[in-house]
């Protein structure tokens, strides 16, 4: 294969696993990261963590486009992915998942040996994952743990322990993410009834779901403030909250009366900036100390 025709496979292959869209979990990692450091982590340390970060989620996510080849290329919304359209060949998406789980155990053990001995752990989870719907509707939050491995790896690699403030901000991310993959879920709804397939959409039907994921996102506030009450945090976190919270009320008005003409514009951008948000005042809250 010529030099361009390689540099087109990795093109076409972080598109498949959506890299780009590593910028909600890495915030919360670099979150945990402050919160454990209580300050700015060393330059190995932070580099490590992302490098664990990116090598989880590249793995998890190429599992999943793998292990869900045959019922992406049935839903018409998902036939035109890179395995299901012959773009990206199975044995070439098998190499990118070892690569991928290489380096998250690779930056595992440079971080310390309590990561080291999590990553099989995180691993099972991201596996786990990728089956969820098969059998069960909980697989948002199945993915909710797998993200909320994010920041407590991070404050794993900073403290060697898992302490209760990782665990409350483990918690933050687990109801987060399964709120809004809840309202992702929605796109898929009619198909997934047809498949066999289980999801909260499935379940509940659509104002069930955009109910729950209030209820998810809501208990997601309440633990951020338990968290600011119980670390001591300052008035830059508390601005975060508030934001993330005025973020979070206009996704759900975007889908008000079971509205999903909007869901990309909820779903992407304001999650996007929902994880920058915790990271940027987070930093400003503990570097201003």
């Amino acid at each position: 294969m010529s030099e361009t025709g390689e540099l087109k496979k990795i093109s076409i292959f972080l598109e498949m696993i959506k890299f780009s869209h590593t910028v909600f979990a890495l915030p919360f990692a670099l979150t945990g990261a402050l919160l454990a450091a209580g300050g700015v982590p060393t330059l190995r340390q932070a580099f490590w963590i992302i490098m664990a970060m990116v090598g989880a989620r590249t793995a998890a996510m190429a599992m999943n486009r793998l292990i869900d080849a045959e019922i992406d290329a049935r839903n018409p919304r998902t036939a035109t992915r890179a395995i299901p359209a012959g773009l990206v060949s199975r044995g070439l998406t098998l190499c990118f998942i070892v690569a991928a789980t290489t380096m998250m155990f690779f930056s595992a053990y440079m971080l310390n040996p309590l990561c080291l001995k999590l990553a099989p752990v995180a691993l099972f989870f991201l596996l786990l994952y990728s089956y969820c719907k098969r059998f069960t509707a909980l697989a948002h939050v199945v993915l909710g743990i797998c993200l909320a491995a994010a920041p407590i790896g991070a404050w794993v690699a900073i403290r060697g322990t898992i302490d209760p403030p990782a665990l409350v901000l483990g918690a933050v991310v687990l109801f987060w993410v399964a709120g809004f993959d809840i309202l992702y879920a929605l796109q898929d709804l009619d198909f997934d009834r047809l498949a066999g397939l289980h999801s909260i959409p499935v379940l509940l039907g659509v104002n069930g779901s955009i109910r729950t994921a209030r209820i998810f996102h809501t208990i997601m506030i309440a633990l951020l403030f338990a968290l600011y009450n119980f670390m001591h945090l300052g008035t830059f976190f508390l601005l975060g909250i508030l934001a993330v919270i005025a973020m979070l009320t206009y996704e759900h008005w975007l889908l008000r009366n079971g509205d999903l003409t909007k869901l990309d514009a909820a779903f992407f951008n304001m999650n996007g900036y929902i994880s920058v948000t915790i990271v940027m005042f987070t930093a400003a809250d503990v570097l201003m100390r």
